[in-house]
């Protein structure tokens, strides 16, 4: 998990806001999920829906078909397939983007620290704009990332080196996606797909 403060041009969907902060770059490995393993890299920039903050995923690319029709269906992330491919020597971590030539890498540095990180994102499905409560558990190590682009990819901004961490053992929970009804307490969204593959997706690494 790295964080830049450049970003891509990637518009953000109708009813949700750009808000200040750097963007997000993560490239996870899942062990387990509803849908089984699979690697995903994703973007997101902080983002407000009314008077709520957030993230918004602008940018998601998994290698499984399972995973992307999950992702769009029940929480409005824009996700694709691509080509993955996750390196893993001594305490440096890679994910490739084969198809287009993207690495991210990752070398952890100091203690590893357990802990938790609640967050949400902001996103839009087929019925609206959505807000999907996340969280991660897990051991925090901090970490250069390094992101190496093309030079005329809309994702070159993002190239160099930046401040990040590494994240092991996670456990993350993905709620349901709820509609932004009133200021504190929003409506549970309507299923999108099946149970199944509306349930929690619990571990990365």
């Amino acid at each position: 998990m790295g964080f830049s403060r450049r970003r891509p041009p990637h518009l953000l969907p109708l009813g949700i806001a750009p808000a200040p902060g750097p963007t997000m770059i993560t490239a996870s490995r899942y062990l387990a999920s509803p849908v089984g393993p699979f690697l995903q890299l994703a973007l997101a920039v902080p983002a407000r829906l009314g008077g709520r903050l957030g993230w918004c995923v602008t940018f998601l690319i998994v290698d499984r078909q399972d995973a992307r029709t999950g992702a769009r269906l029940n929480w409005g992330f824009p996700a694709e397939l691509g080509t993955l491919r996750w390196l893993a020597e001594g305490g440096s971590r890679s994910l490739a983007w084969e198809d287009r030539g993207l690495v991210v890498r990752a070398r952890g540095r100091g203690p590893k620290l357990p802990m938790a990180m609640p967050h949400r994102e902001l996103q839009s499905r087929g019925d609206g704009p959505v807000i999907v409560p996340d969280r991660l558990l897990g051991l925090f190590q901090l970490a250069r990332v390094t992101v190496e682009t093309a030079p005329d990819d809309d994702l070159a901004p993002l190239g160099g080196r930046h401040a990040g961490t590494l994240v092991g053992g996670v456990h993350r929970v993905l709620r349901e996606a709820r509609t932004p009804v009133g200021l504190i307490a929003p409506l549970r969204a309507p299923a999108a797909v099946t149970e199944a593959m509306r349930s929690e997706v619990p571990r990365a690494s």
